[in-house]
């Protein structure tokens, strides 16, 4: 379409190719003629100019998306980061949905054990040590819970917001187990077979279940089928223990062979145990006991201990790479 090269002035539209025209005219007209350059200027855009291969349009919306997905032709670099950066995000989330399915399981544990109708929540709150343990069950599963699912989100929406929460959350984990390791390693001494008798003597109180002390020494003992830390002749030192019980007793039934091996079961002779005889009574320590049933689990431990360390590490990468990647 050829359009005259005459100007537009301020009079309206003049020219040998345009009459002149009233003000009624003159709008009907220049929106015609507006038109008609919208057009060729389409046309222009879907065919391209004189000597061009290819619609301009089509090659800008192509060049534009291969950019957005880099894998633009010959752009090795962009495309290579592209994938790793798709890599990462869904080794993020496979690994963050594991961790949100276990710490959905610890919650769901804990509140069964809390609420439950059948019984189970009187023996547990029978005992301190096992109500204590649901709550710490409740708390763990509630942090894995929430972990796994920011790094789920923060993942797959590609959240800088979410991932740098993560990150932060991973970061003060890491540093808090880190830091319980390391003070375990500086006051392994303390774990020793005499520190535990000292404590044993000091703070035992017997039948105590209101104190957590003597009631973790009595699940202790009676889970273990042991007595004392070293036997039955730790009860005989012990003050505290001996001034409850007015010397009556020289053992703690805690001690007294049961059947079964339970803290409900039934005593062989209670009388005949608190006497401290030795038919009717463990006389192997704990110590000894609890070393050579965990000796096993020591490794295993260790190595678990320090899997859980690197994979704590290997997504605060992830997450840190993640978060600068994304644009």
């Amino acid at each position: 379409m050829q359009i005259s090269g005459h100007l537009l002035d301020s009079r309206g539209l003049q020219g040998p190719d345009f009459p002149t025209l009233s003000s009624k005219q003159r709008e009907p007209f220049a929106f015609e003629l507006l038109k008609a350059w919208a057009q060729s200027f389409s046309r222009l855009l879907n065919t391209g100019y004189p000597g061009q291969a290819g619609p301009i349009r089509d090659t800008d919306q192509e060049t534009l998306s291969c950019r957005r997905r880099k894998n633009c032709p010959g752009d090795n670099g962009i495309t290579m980061e592209g994938d790793c950066l798709s890599c990462m995000k869904y080794l993020m989330f496979v690994f963050n949905f594991f961790i949100f399915l276990g710490g959905a399981c610890l919650l769901g544990i804990g509140i069964w054990v809390m609420v439950d109708p059948t019984g189970f929540r009187e023996i547990v709150a029978a005992n301190p040590l096992l109500i204590t343990g649901a709550y710490i069950l409740l708390a763990m599963g509630g942090l894995l819970f929430l972990l796994g699912f920011l790094g789920c989100c923060g993942a797959v929406r590609e959240n800088k917001c979410l991932l740098l929460f993560f990150f932060l959350f991973i970061l003060i984990i890491f540093l808090a187990e880190l830091s319980a390791a390391i003070l375990a390693f500086i006051f392994r001494g303390n774990l020793t077979r005499e520190f535990f008798t000292k404590e044993l003597t000091k703070h035992y109180q017997g039948s105590n279940d209101t104190d957590v002390f003597s009631a973790t020494w009595n699940s202790v003992m009676i889970t273990f089928g042991c007595c004392g830390v070293n036997g039955p002749e730790d009860f005989k030192y012990a003050s505290v223990f001996r001034l409850l019980t007015l010397d009556s007793d020289e053992v703690p039934e805690a001690c007294c062979r049961r059947e079964p091996q339970s803290r409900d079961g039934v005593l062989l002779s209670r009388e005949e145990c608190l006497l401290g005889r030795d038919l009717f009574l463990n006389k192997q320590g704990c110590y000894t006991v609890i070393l050579n049933a965990f000796e096993t689990y020591v490794y295993l431990a260790g190595a678990l201990a320090i899997g859980v360390l690197a994979i704590e590490l290997f997504a605060m990468i992830f997450a840190m790479c993640l978060f600068r990647g994304i644009q």
